[in-house]
């Protein structure tokens, strides 16, 4: 359970993590010497975050690429619960918000799962489907998944 967790916040937060970068150098002309919202804000808060993990979460689950990581999880509302707000918790602190993830580190808990590249893209591919289901803005999706990106290394192969 620990590792399909990891799984999907670890693609969650690559496909949020480009995202950073391309939205914080994109500002309205009229926000030129302002300071720009947080992509938190931008997002929607957490009450955003919490329906595109849950869309995430169903597209995920349809996906025969990846979903049998997952299935363990799947099946057990109390852990299907769990693994949602620890990927709630890491996107919203990934993206400037109040929360604290206080799960485990990527790379520990994506060990011997053996997660291929292939696997990883595939997760990016159904978080950026999530996060077009709610017409999240380019520069805000790019934004996201820059912040995420770097825990691929953590991930893939491990």
């Amino acid at each position: 359970m620990k590792r399909l967790f990891t799984v999907m916040v670890v693609a969650g937060a690559l496909m949020f993590g480009s995202m950073s970068a391309f939205a914080t150098s994109s500002m309205d002309k009229k926000d030129k010497g302002m300071k720009q919202k947080s992509l938190y804000k931008r997002l929607g808060e957490k009450k955003a975050i919490i329906a595109v993990v849950d869309a995430f979460v169903g597209i995920v689950a349809a996906d025969n690429r990846i979903n049998k990581f997952f299935a363990d999880t799947a099946k057990d509302p109390k852990r299907l619960k769990a693994f949602k707000g620890k990927l709630v918790d890491q996107i919203c602190e990934a993206t400037g918000g109040p929360c604290k993830y206080k799960g485990l580190k990527m790379e520990p808990a994506h060990k011997g799962m053996n997660i291929s590249d292939a696997d990883f893209g595939a997760l990016v591919e159904d978080l950026v489907a999530a996060l077009d289901k709610f017409n999240v803005p380019a520069a805000e999706k790019n934004e996201l998944l820059g912040a995420l990106g770097p825990m691929k290394g953590d991930i893939v192969g491990k």
